[in-house]
């Protein structure tokens, strides 16, 4: 069985292609949890990035995965926005040549992620999906895998999912192990393999953004409160969205 893991640089300080974020890490615990439930199972790590980015690979190799995979090409570097689509469609050319039964990712890349590479990557491989699990169980046989989903407040998910499948992991997944030192040293001797666009059959088309920027909106003007009984200030709301071409 392939499990295959997508690791990103934590967002925020100057060091932070050197650790995991903290979503990532327990996607990667999740793996190794389920190669020690199951046995004879691979996991492999892969990350986009530049050189830079290698560190948090060798990170997970010394948390428990397998081999590592890097991908990155000199026309990446130009791109001033990387959103999840063309990542999605890098991981998922890779997905192609590992051919996973299942993908686990992070439910964000860090506190300014879109948190939307998950079930972008679902969708370019044409894989069942659940988001933000908090426990996973494999039934190998059947080819199913069960998780909960916690959703705001008391809310939860109970929900099957046939493999392959990609799950978006939360922090409330589990709690990762360090590392042993043994571990971390041995993670420095393996080679990383670096994937480029023509190594994974990529046209540079495949990879163009599809945002253009990215902003905040002013919160100083042109607010407008909808104030009443909820009936009322729904209904307030309903024509203003209607004044503005969205239909509620």
């Amino acid at each position: 069985m392939q499990i295959l893991v997508t690791v990103a640089p934590a967002d925020g300080g100057s060091d932070t292609e050197y650790r995991l974020g903290e979503w990532d890490a327990r996607a990667l615990e999740a793996a190794v949890r389920l190669r020690e439930a199951h046995g004879d199972v691979t996991i492999v790590a892969a990350t986009v990035g530049p050189p830079a980015a290698d560190p948090v690979v060798r990170a997970a190799l010394a948390k428990g995965a397998d081999r590592g995979v890097r991908v990155w090409d000199d026309l990446l570097e130009a791109a001033a926005l990387f959103d999840p689509r063309p990542k999605a469609r890098l991981l998922a050319a890779v997905a192609a040549d590992v051919a996973p039964d299942l993908v686990l990712v992070g439910a964000q890349s860090g506190p300014s992620g879109f948190g939307a590479t998950g079930v972008t990557l679902a969708s370019s491989l044409s894989y069942g999906w659940a988001t933000v699990v908090t426990d996973i169980s494999l039934d190998r046989d059947a080819g199913v895998v069960s998780v909960r989903c916690d959703r705001d407040g008391p809310h939860v998910d109970l929900v099957e999912v046939d493999l392959p499948a990609v799950l978006t992991v939360g922090t409330g997944c589990n709690e990762p192990r360090p590392a042993r030192l043994r571990a971390v040293r041995a993670a420095h001797r393996p080679d990383i393999a670096v994937r480029s666009l023509d190594d994974l059959g990529l046209d540079p088309a495949a990879i163009e953004p599809s945002l253009t920027r990215v902003g905040t909106a002013d919160r100083d003007h042109d607010v407008t409160l909808f104030e009443g009984a909820p009936a009322e200030a729904a209904a307030d709301l309903a024509r203003h969205l209607r004044a503005h071409g969205v239909e509620p």
